[in-house]
C-alpha cells in the first residue's frame, strides 16, 4: 500500500554540503572489499583502506556490503567511528518473484547474519524479510533492475517485491533510465531511496544519501520516511571505460592466480578478458602476459566493451517502461 511520503530528491553535491554543514550525515550504502568474491583482491580495496577513502570523502557512516560475507570486519581491532556492519544477501524465491534478487541488510550481529544466509538458501524472501523486521534490522532492496547473468527476469513481480522493502536502491551501475524507472516506482509505492556507488573498485562515496540522524538508525529511519536526499552518479560510457582501466591496473598487481578467484565485473567482455590474463599459463610466460595485458588494455580504452555493455543495459529499457507502467521520455 502507498505510503504519503514527501520522496527522496536528487541533489547536486554543492547543495548536500550545505546541508551537512546544519548535521546532516551522509552514507555511500553499497561498497564491496577484496573480500567478495568478485572483487580483485588488490591491497586498495582492503577495507581498511577503503574505510580510510570513505572518511576522506565525508562519509559520516561508513559500511562495507560484501556478497554472503562479513569477513570484512575481522580487519577492525576496535570500534571505528562510524562504522556499520553490513552484508549483500541473495535469494531466488521461484514462486514469489522468479529470479535472483540482492538485499543489502545493515546492523546484523553474527548469529543475525548466520540467520539470514540459512534463510536465502530456503528460497522464500518473505521468510526473510519478516525475519529481519523481527529483529529490527535495516535494509534494502538493490539495483532491482539488474538481474544474474542468465537468468530470465520476471519483470512483473518487481513491484511486489518493492512493496515489502522500505527502501529500494539507486545505483551507481545503472543506466540513468533504469535509475529513473526506479524513483518513479519508489514514489508510486512511497519508498524511500538510497544512493550507492555498488563499487568494486574503490570508489566509494561518488554517490550517496544525506539525511539527518546521530544514529545510524535514525539515519536509516529518515530515509524510510522519505526525507533524505541522494548525490547520484549514472553509468556511461565514459565512466566504465576509466573503471575498466582500474579492474586492469588493480589486476596487474593481484594475487588473483594464487587464490584461484574468479572475477566477475558484470561485463561479459571484460571478464573473457581478465579470465584470459589470470591463466596460470600465461602468468608462467611474463613476455606474453605484458604483451596480452597491454592488447588487453587497448581494447578496453577502445571504449567497443564498454558501448557493448551500454547497449545491452538499454536494449530492454521498452519491454521494462511497459511491463513496469512507467511512461518513456
Amino acid at each position: 500500500m502507498k505510503r504519503d511520503l514527501p520522496g527522496t530528491k536528487i541533489i547536486s553535491e554543492k547543495d548536500a554540503e550545505i546541508f551537512r554543514r546544519h548535521g546532516w550525515r551522509a552514507a555511500d550504502l553499497h561498497v564491496h572489499t577484496l573480500f567478495s568474491s568478485d572483487v580483485i583482491p588488490s591491497a586498495s580495496l582492503h577495507p581498511l583502506n577503503l574505510y580510510q577513502t570513505a572518511k576522506q570523502r565525508c562519509m559520516d557512516f561508513v559500511t562495507f556490503t560484501d556478497h554472503d560475507t562479513m569477513r570484512a570486519y575481522d580487519s577492525f581491532s576496535s570500534e571505528m567511528d562510524g562504522l556499520i556492519r553490513g552484508v549483500e544477501i541473495k535469494i531466488k524465491d521461484m514462486k514469489l518473484v522468479g529470479h535472483t534478487i540482492h538485499v543489502n541488510i545493515y546492523e546484523l550481529n553474527n548469529d543475525q547474519f548466520t540467520k539470514t544466509v540459512e534463510l536465502s538458501k530456503d528460497g522464500k524472501l518473505c521468510s526473510l524479510i519478516n525475519y529481519l523486521k523481527e529483529e529490527r534490522l535495516p535494509f534494502v532492496y538493490n539495483h532491482p533492475l539488474w538481474f544474474e547473468p542468465g537468468e530470465k527476469p520476471n519483470l512483473e513481480a518487481i513491484p511486489d517485491v518493492i512493496e515489502l522493502f522500505p527502501v529500494v536502491e539507486y545505483n551507481m551501475h545503472r543506466i540513468k533510465r533504469k535509475n529513473e524507472i526506479i524513483m518513479a516506482l519508489a514514489e508510486r509505492y512511497g519508498k524511500g531511496v538510497v544512493a550507492c556507488t555498488d563499487t568494486h573498485s574503490g570508489m566509494i562515496g561518488q554517490a550517496y544519501t544525506i539525511s539527518r540522524g546521530k544514529s545510524f538508525r535514525e539515519f536509516y529511519n529518515n530515509i524510510c520516511r522519505g526525507e533524505s536526499y541522494i548525490v547520484v552518479r549514472d553509468l556511461t560510457k565514459h565512466d566504465l571505460i576509466q573503471e575498466m582501466k582500474i579492474w586492469l591496473d588493480l589486476l596487474s598487481g593481484s594475487s588473483l592466480i594464487q587464490e584461484r578467484r574468479k572475477v566477475s565485473t558484470g561485463i561479459p567482455n571484460l571478464d573473457r578478458l581478465i579470465s584470459i590474463l589470470a591463466s596460470q599459463s600465461l602468468k608462467d610466460s611474463p613476455c606474453i602476459y605484458h604483451a596480452a595485458l597491454a592488447l588487453i588494455n587497448k581494447i578496453a580504452r577502445s571504449g567497443l566493451p564498454a558501448a557493448l555493455y551500454i547497449s545491452r543495459e538499454s536494449s530492454h529499457l521498452f519491454q521494462i517502461e511497459q511491463t513496469l507502467g512507467i511512461r518513456s521520455h
